[in-house]
C-alpha cells in the first residue's frame, strides 16, 4: 500500500514540473516605440495635466453636471459596461479550466431481451429471465493536467480580454468627457456671437436712422440708404442662424447626456472661461499606463501571446485522468447494499494529435503572425498618440498667440467705430466709412469669439490625447 502511495506521488510531482514548462516565449511590447519627448516641448516634467480628474479639470458647475449625465445615462457608455460584465464572466469561467469535472449521474434501464438472440439464450438459460435490469448511481471525475501550460494561457487571454473590455470604456468616456466639453464651449460661443449680433444691429440701426434723416434733408442718395439698409440685414440674418446653430448644439448635447432634447442650463460666458496656462503634457512613456487605446493595444499584445502559447501547446501531448466511482445493481432491491454494490474506476490517457498535426501546425503559424500585427497596431497607436498630443500641443501654444492678435484687432476697430460715428455725425466722414467700420468690427468680434472656442478646444484636446478624463 505504502508502495503505491509512493508511486502517486511521484507521479503527482512529475505532473506539478510538466506543467511549470512554458512552450512558448512571449513578446514584450517594444521599448523604442515611444520617443522621449514630445515635439514642441523640451521639458522633462512628468507631471502631466492627465494626472487630474475630470472634475479637477472642468470646474464650471454647469458643464461638470452634463458630464455627470453623459457618464450615468450615454447609451454607448452603457453598453461598455455590458460588455465588461460579459468579459468578467468569461475570465471566471476561465479560472475553472484547472478545476477537475466532477458529475453526478444516476440511471436505470429494464431491457427485455429477444428469446432467438444469444444474450437473451444466456440468459434465459442460466439466470431463468427474460428481462435484465440495471442500476447505477456514480460520480464521474475528469481532468486534462496542464503540462504544456495551455490552460494557463486561455486565463491569461481571458484575463487580457477582460482588461481590454475595461479600457475600451475609459476610452469611450475620454471621448465622451472631450464631446460634452466642446460642445458647451461651443455653445458659449454661440452666445457670444448672438450678443454680438444683436449689439451690431442696434448699433446699425443707429447709423441707419441718421442716413434716413440726411437723405430725407438731401444730404445723401437712396446708395447711401441702401448700403445702410443692406449692413444692417447682414447682422439681422445673424441673429435666427445663431439661435437655430444653438438649438442644435443644445439637442446634440441632450443625445449625448442620454436625454431628450431641451435647453441647457449655463451660469457663464464665453468670456468668464479662463484657458489652461501652460499645461503639463508630461512624458510621452506616460500614455502607455495613461492612454485607454494605447494601453488597449499593449493588453492586445498580451492575449495575442496567450493565444500563441495555447496553439503550440495544440501541438503536444494531452494528458488525461478519469475516475468513477459508486453503486451498480441488476436488482433496484440490492442497489444500496453496501459494500457488494459499491464500483469503482481510474484510468489516464495521454493522446498525442496526429493526423491534424499540420492543421495544429498553420494554427499556430497563424498565431504568431496575428501577435506580429497587435505589436504594429501597437506602435501605431502610440504614434497617433504622440501625434495627437504634438498637435494639441502647437494648437495651445499658436492659438493663444492668435488670441492676442485678434484681441489687439477688435480693441482697435472698436475705437475705429466710435470715432467714425463721431465723424459722421459731425459730417468730416463718409457714411462708406461708417459701413466699413461697423463690418469689420462685427466680423473680428465674431472671429475672436470663435478663436476662444477654438483655444478652449485645444486644451481639451490635450488633456483628451494624454488620457485624461476617464477617473
Amino acid at each position: 500500500m505504502k508502495k503505491n502511495i509512493n508511486k502517486y506521488i511521484a507521479v503527482l510531482v512529475l505532473i506539478t514540473t510538466f506543467t511549470a514548462c512554458k512552450v512558448s516565449k512571449d513578446v514584450e511590447t517594444p521599448k523604442d516605440a515611444l520617443p522621449e519627448s514630445f515635439r514642441n516641448t523640451a521639458s522633462q516634467d512628468t507631471t502631466s495635466i492627465a494626472d487630474l480628474s475630470w472634475k479637477e479639470f472642468f470646474t464650471e458647475p454647469s458643464l461638470q453636471k452634463l458630464i455627470d449625465s453623459a457618464i450615468v445615462r450615454n447609451n454607448d457608455l452603457l453598453i461598455a459596461q455590458k460588455n465588461i460584465e460579459a468579459a468578467q464572466w468569461q475570465l471566471t469561467q476561465s479560472k475553472w479550466g484547472n478545476v477537475p469535472k466532477l458529475d453526478f449521474q444516476a440511471t436505470a434501464t429494464s431491457t427485455r431481451l429477444s428469446d432467438n438472440s444469444l444474450n437473451g439464450l444466456s440468459t434465459n438459460t442460466f439466470l431463468r429471465r427474460k428481462h435484465i435490469e440495471d442500476y447505477n448511481a456514480a460520480l464521474n471525475l475528469s481532468w486534462e493536467a496542464d503540462i504544456w501550460g495551455k490552460i494557463r494561457s486561455r486565463k491569461k487571454s481571458a484575463l487580457a480580454e477582460y482588461l481590454q473590455s475595461e479600457e475600451a470604456k475609459k476610452a469611450l468616456q475620454t471621448t465622451i468627457v472631450a464631446n460634452v466639453s466642446n460642445g458647451f464651449y461651443n455653445l458659449l460661443m454661440l452666445d457670444a456671437q448672438l450678443e454680438i449680433a444683436r449689439k451690431n444691429l442696434a448699433l446699425n440701426d443707429s447709423t441707419l436712422f441718421v442716413i434716413n434723416l440726411q437723405f430725407e434733408s438731401g444730404q445723401v442718395t437712396s446708395l447711401a440708404k441702401q448700403q445702410a439698409e443692406a449692413q444692417q440685414s447682414v447682422a439681422a440674418q445673424l441673429i435666427p442662424e445663431l439661435e437655430q446653430a444653438i438649438a442644435l448644439q443644445e439637442n446634440a448635447l441632450s443625445i449625448i447626456t442620454g436625454s431628450f432634447p431641451s435647453a441647457k442650463e449655463r451660469n457663464t460666458t464665453l468670456e468668464a472661461i479662463a484657458l489652461k496656462e501652460k499645461p503639463s503634457a508630461g512624458i510621452p512613456s506616460s500614455l502607455v499606463s495613461r492612454r485607454p487605446d494605447v494601453k488597449n493595444a499593449e493588453l492586445a499584445l498580451q492575449a495575442a501571446n496567450a493565444k500563441v502559447g495555447i496553439a503550440k501547446a495544440s501541438l503536444y501531448p494531452s494528458l488525461n485522468i478519469t475516475a468513477a466511482g459508486g453503486l451498480t445493481s441488476f436488482k433496484s432491491s440490492n442497489w444500496f447494499n453496501t459494500p457488494a454494490s459499491l464500483f469503482g474506476m481510474v484510468a489516464g490517457s495521454i493522446a498525442q494529435p496526429l493526423l491534424n498535426g499540420r492543421s495544429l501546425k498553420a494554427q499556430y503559424e497563424i498565431s504568431k503572425i496575428e501577435r506580429e500585427k497587435t505589436v504594429l497596431s501597437f506602435r501605431q497607436a502610440v504614434l497617433v498618440a504622440v501625434g495627437e498630443v504634438s498637435d494639441a500641443l502647437v494648437k495651445v501654444e499658436k492659438l493663444k498667440e492668435q488670441q492676442s492678435i485678434a484681441a489687439g484687432r477688435v480693441a482697435t476697430l472698436q475705437k475705429a467705430v466710435k470715432n467714425a460715428d463721431m465723424l459722421f455725425k459731425s459730417g468730416m466722414a463718409t457714411y462708406l466709412e461708417v459701413i466699413v467700420a461697423q463690418g469689420n468690427l462685427l466680423q473680428s468680434e465674431l472671429e475672436l469669439a470663435t478663436l476662444k472656442r477654438t483655444s478652449l478646444d485645444a486644451d481639451v484636446e490635450l488633456y483628451r490625447s494624454l488620457g485624461g478624463g476617464w477617473k
